[in-house]
C-alpha cells in the first residue's frame, strides 16, 4: 500500500536553481512535403536530391545547389558574382527597391537572381546559370540579364555549350523597361549561339514563369522541365478572366505542356544531368 500512499510535498525532492534542464532542438531537422505531406528528416530530402520518396514531388533546390548537382563531382568555377543591381528608377513599392535589394544580399548571401559556372559534365566543358528564385522570387531584372549574356558570349568564345536552369516569377517590375530589354538582350546572344551551332539545353523547374518563359527558357535546342513543374507567361487566373473560359486541369504543369508539344520531355531530377549529358552528346560528338 506504500506504493499509493500520496506523498508529502516535504517528500519531493526540490529542483536546485543551477539544474540544467536539458532541451532538443528540432527546428530545421525535418521537412512537410508538398504533395503528400509527408514528414520526414531534412537529411533524406537532401540524400534523394529533394524528390520526396513517397510520392516523388519535386522540392525546389537552391542555385549553387542545382549547379553542384549537374557538375562532375560538384565542382565549377563561378563567373561574374560581383555584378550587382543598383537602383536607377528610384522604386518604391511597399519599400524601397534599394532595401529590398540589401536585405535580399544579406539572406542569401549572392547577389542577385543567377548564379553562373563553368565546370565539366561527362567529362565535356559546359557554362551553365542557375537562377535562384530565393532573391527577389528569382526575378529577371538588368543583372540577370547581363550575367546570362555574358555566360552565352563566354560560350561563343570558347565553344562550350549552354545549360540555363529557370526559375523565376519574371522579369523584375521595380526595374521597369530596363528589365523587359533583357529578355531581347539574351534572346538576340543565344540566336548567335544558334549561327556558331553550339547547343543550348533549357532546363525549366518549379516555377518559371513571366518574361523568362517568354524569352531565354523557351528558346533551347532541348527543352526539358522537372515533374510537376508551374510553366507559363500570365497566372491562370489573368487568362480565364481574359478568354472568360475554365482553363484545363493541371493546365501550365510540365505535363500538360509536354503533352501539347511545348517541350520536348519532362525528366525527373535524379535523371536530368545523365540526360543532359546524353543530349549534348548527340547534339556536339566528340570530335
Amino acid at each position: 500500500m506504500a506504493w499509493f500512499r500520496r506523498k508529502k510535498d516535504a517528500d519531493i525532492p526540490a529542483v536546485q536553481p543551477d539544474s540544467e534542464i536539458k532541451t532538443v532542438k528540432t527546428e530545421g531537422l525535418f521537412v512537410k512535403c508538398p504533395g503528400c505531406e509527408r514528414t520526414a528528416f531534412k537529411r533524406d530530402f537532401e540524400a534523394n536530391l529533394n524528390v520526396c520518396p513517397d510520392c516523388g514531388h519535386h522540392l525546389r533546390v537552391g542555385a549553387k545547389e542545382r549547379l553542384r548537382q549537374l557538375f562532375d563531382d560538384g565542382e565549377f568555377v563561378e563567373f561574374d558574382s560581383g555584378i550587382a543591381a543598383t537602383d536607377p528608377l528610384e522604386f518604391v513599392d511597399t519599400r524601397k527597391y534599394s532595401d529590398r535589394l540589401a536585405d535580399m544580399r544579406r539572406r542569401t548571401g549572392q547577389n542577385d537572381a543567377v548564379i553562373v559556372g563553368v565546370g565539366r559534365m561527362g567529362g565535356r566543358t559546359v557554362v551553365a546559370a542557375s537562377m535562384a528564385l530565393d532573391f527577389v522570387g528569382g526575378s529577371m531584372g538588368s543583372v540577370v540579364g547581363e550575367k546570362i549574356t555574358r555566360a552565352i558570349e563566354r560560350a561563343i568564345s570558347d565553344r562550350m555549350p549552354v545549360v540555363i536552369v529557370s526559375a523565376s516569377g519574371g522579369a523584375r517590375m521595380q526595374e521597369g523597361t530596363l528589365s523587359l530589354m533583357q529578355m531581347a538582350k539574351i534572346s538576340a546572344a543565344l540566336a548567335r549561339l544558334d549561327e556558331e551551332r553550339i547547343p543550348y539545353i533549357s532546363v525549366l523547374t518549379d516555377p518559371t514563369t513571366g518574361g523568362v518563359t517568354a524569352s531565354f527558357a523557351m528558346l533551347g535546342d532541348l527543352n526539358i522541365a522537372e515533374p510537376g513543374a508551374l510553366i507559363g507567361f500570365a497566372g491562370p487566373r489573368v487568362i480565364e478572366q481574359t478568354i472568360r473560359q475554365k482553363l484545363p486541369k493541371g493546365f501550365q504543369r510540365a505535363e500538360f505542356l509536354l503533352e501539347h508539344g511545348m517541350l520536348d520531355d519532362v525528366v525527373e531530377r535524379g535523371q536530368l544531368r545523365e540526360y543532359i549529358i546524353r543530349g549534348l552528346n548527340f547534339m556536339q560528338p566528340a570530335v
